[in-house]
């Protein structure tokens, strides 16, 4: 990452003004968009990526998939469209905006999603993704109203729990003292600021909260380690502006790590059989979110693999959008008719969160092996009030669909 000075802006000014002139297509073309003059805050740079990031927060949707179809024809890789595009939200929103932060989201699904695809259809789950991206950003002003700027890292006190004073401004709301202990922090290695960091997201069970978490390090396979301080900043901010609600959840975790003496144990790798995946995956998806984090820590404690129980997690969550009965008639609207399971709903949600919570965990220190899942479990638990109890279609929705013989290949 580069930092601008004033300098460099006033050298720069001249280019601006071409820019100006010219629009952000051809001066893409001509290596000029990294001039591009914004409030005269330092301005995050990306070097080589720089006029591709720009091209993204610049060039008005319905403008932009033309142009990076000609890209890929001319060489550019898939990825690096999709790593251009997650630095291009991240400078812009800084994970602060609804629709902004779906969007980056989505970045990294929708390139693995490319892999499973015929080679001539690989990039189009991508640019559906950045055309999305694209428009939000144009519809809140583009690069005129970027968030992330270069930010000066705190002095921490000496012998002070960087973790700590991370969780304490994130729970105070204090954008700015979070975003200055996390760079302070970030200067180590980042996996150590990474486990740090999730000390805040663990304060509170919101999917996107931990969603964003997940997606802001698995997008550094793209865009490479060294950006990883700007991605991991969309969380902190995220934190910050959200706080720490769940008082009951703060209070609990401690205690379970404490009462099966957790931390300083390494994790289990006893397998777990079927029949014992399934009952844990029922206590969670039936009993009380206190009840089924405590099923989850005793588990741990026992020595079961964490993958096991991560399994388990994600099949109560899966069990949630099987037994959802979907809208009611008087929920119907478009795009969501009677009967259907959107995105928003709690077993979705569930799902998404369960992921994110399992990889977390993944890639995380032992102490943030056993929070990830424990957290996990009581975010999944007690979301399947007026489900059906089995998963099932209603009788009136049997009754609409029809049989056909498929078409021969």
């Amino acid at each position: 990452m580069m930092n601008r000075n004033r300098r460099e802006f006033l050298a720069d000014v001249g280019k601006g003004m071409l820019l100006a002139s010219v629009g952000s297509t051809l001066a893409y073309d001509l290596g000029l968009t990294s001039a591009f003059a914004i409030d005269g805050k330092d301005t995050l740079t990306f070097g080589d990526r720089e006029p591709l990031v720009a091209l993204m927060q610049e060039t008005p949707a319905d403008k932009l998939l033309p142009i990076l179809v000609e890209k890929l024809k001319n060489g550019t890789e898939l990825r690096e469209l999709v790593a251009a595009g997650a630095l291009a939200n991240a400078r812009t929103f800084g994970g602060q905006d609804y629709d902004g932060y779906h969007a980056f989201m989505a970045l990294v699904p929708a390139f693995h999603m490319s892999s499973e695809l015929p080679k001539d259809k690989q990039a189009l789950p991508v640019l559906k993704v950045l055309h999305r991206n694209t428009n939000r950003m144009q519809a809140v002003g583009g690069r005129k109203q970027e968030v992330l700027h270069t930010i000066e890292a705190a002095e921490l006190p000496k012998d002070s729990n960087g973790r700590e004073l991370l969780q304490e401004a994130t729970r105070k709301k204090d954008v700015t003292a979070a975003e200055r202990t996390f760079a302070a922090l970030a200067k180590g290695p980042i996996g150590e600021a990474y486990n740090h960091l999730q000390f805040s997201v663990q304060d509170e069970v919101d999917v996107h909260r931990v969603v964003l978490a997940w997606r802001s390090w698995s997008i550094l396979e793209l865009t490479g380690k060294e950006m990883a301080s700007t991605m991991l900043r969309q969380s902190v901010r995220h934190c910050a502006s959200e706080g720490g609600g769940d008082k009951q959840l703060r209070d609990l975790l401690p205690k379970l790590l404490d009462q099966h003496k957790l931390l300083g144990k390494e994790p289990g790798k006893q397998k777990a059989e079927d029949a014992w995946v399934e009952k844990l995956a029922q206590t969670i998806y039936g009993g009380g979110r206190s009840h089924a984090a405590e099923a989850v820590a005793a588990a741990l404690a026992e020595g079961m693999s964490p993958n096991d129980i991560g399994e388990a997690m994600s099949l109560a969550a899966n069990r949630l959008v099987l037994c959802d009965p979907g809208r009611r008639k008087d929920q119907a609207q478009a795009g969501k008719p009677e009967g259907s399971v959107h995105g928003a709903s709690v077993g979705v949600h569930a799902s998404d969160s369960a992921n994110a919570w399992r990889n977390i965990a993944r890639v995380s220190d032992t102490r943030n092996i056993y929070a990830s899942l424990i957290v996990g479990a009581y975010h999944t638990a007690g979301q399947n009030s007026g489900q059906n109890k089995e998963p099932q279609l209603a009788l009136e929705q049997l009754e609409k669909i029809e049989r056909r013989t498929p078409p021969r290949c």
